[in-house]
């Protein structure tokens, strides 16, 4: 009996952090489990999507040099504090 073996896809989730840029708009899209892979957008669908983008490219270069991939081990917390 001839099997076939399909490649497998592991799907990561990563919190995305957006930041408004107050002087030029648009926002800043970082990754905090993933440290320098940064992005940006005019509106926050594009910077979704070209965070998303720029976090493949991440991943698929660590793995290319066979690098650990970092994983999210707890979601971070955001929350607003008066001074």
């Amino acid at each position: 009996m001839a099997t076939t073996q399909t490649s497998r896809v592991t799907t990561r989730r990563y919190a995305v952090l957006l930041t408004p840029d107050q002087e030029e708009g648009g926002y800043t899209a970082t990754v905090p489990a993933l440290p320098g892979c940064v992005s940006e957008g005019d509106t926050v669908s594009d910077a979704l999507a070209n965070i998303q983008d720029a976090m493949r490219l991440y991943i698929e270069t660590l793995e290319a040099h066979g690098e650990p991939v970092p994983e999210e081990p707890r979601r971070p917390e955001v929350h607003v504090v008066e001074v």
